[in-house]
């Protein structure tokens, strides 16, 4: 991986907290990140190349008139105002490389100063075992902090461990295998092959980004939330609100427009096309 500074910028020692996506169902973390770059006034500071992750490019995310600039795969954003990097991924990872990619990004992460990595994600709501939706949408966590993935703060912000995690199940210790370089010839498991029940948490995005920066000795949280595929903006506000809470960012830090604690960004206004034309009903 080949990280690009744009020309006149660098890397600040002060932005030591990394916030980045996972790809998942509903495409969550991706705008929870839009709507953190946005809202934090965060500006481009370079793009990461990486063999691993499929080529697109498109217009400014973020700007009503367009200077001409462009959104790349892996784009990087600093906040220095709230002592964020932020990375937005735009494209997907080549098939059965998302192990090989989440060590590059780790190693990028480890060599770039950042002490802190929280990874937004979501997931498949038709996989949740007990819904209970009397305090609103519930947001779930996996910490390095402990063995078992638990973390007193986010305990202490009504959070809800992943129940899923194991580090003892096959799924979970092959994965932390891979991201150590320490796959035994005696291990006859992969993620190719029929996964069981209890195989499938490991085998998303999220679990490797959070396998992959453990293993290189970086404090990493993943933040998560069950969602359904639709309009998922929602989900996207309360991911980022989520992030912000979990990092006690100041919220002069996160302005929105005409009061709002957001500012939605340019690319959504065309997500779902035009209003209807209400002359037809």
């Amino acid at each position: 991986m080949e990280f690009v500074l744009e020309e006149g910028k660098h890397l600040s020692e002060s932005c030591s907290n990394l916030i980045l996506p996972a790809l998942s169902i509903g495409n969550v973390g991706q705008l929870a990140v839009d709507l953190l770059v946005s809202s934090t006034g965060a500006e481009t500071v370079g793009y990461l190349d990486d063999q691993f992750v499929l080529p697109c490019v498109g217009n400014d995310a973020y700007r009503p008139s367009p200077r001409g600039d462009l959104a790349l795969p892996l784009q990087a954003y600093e906040s220095s105002s709230s002592g964020l990097t932020l990375i937005q991924q735009r494209s997907p990872v080549v098939k059965g490389m998302m192990v090989e990619y989440a060590k590059n990004l780790a190693d990028f992460a480890a060599a770039s100063g950042n002490k802190h990595v929280v990874v937004l994600s979501a997931l498949d709501f038709g996989r949740l075992q007990r819904i209970d939706m009397s305090s609103g949408p519930q947001i779930y966590y996996l910490s390095s902090t402990s063995v078992d993935g638990t973390d007193d703060y986010c305990e202490q912000l009504g959070w809800k461990r992943l129940q899923e995690y194991n580090p003892a199940q096959r799924g979970w210790k092959y994965l932390s295998s891979l991201a150590e370089g320490d796959v035994g010839e005696d291990n006859n498991f992969t993620f190719e092959d029929d996964l069981e029940e209890e195989d499938y948490y490991p085998s998303l995005p999220f679990a490797a980004l959070f396998s992959c920066f453990k293993a290189r000795g970086l404090k990493v949280t993943c933040l998560l939330c069950y969602c359904s595929e639709g309009d998922n903006r929602a989900d996207a506000f309360n991911l980022a609100d989520a992030a912000c809470k979990f990092l006690r960012l100041n919220p002069d830090n996160v302005r929105g427009d005409e009061g709002e604690k957001w500012i939605v960004p340019f690319s959504w206004m065309t997500v779902y096309g035009p209003p209807p034309d209400t002359s037809m009903f």
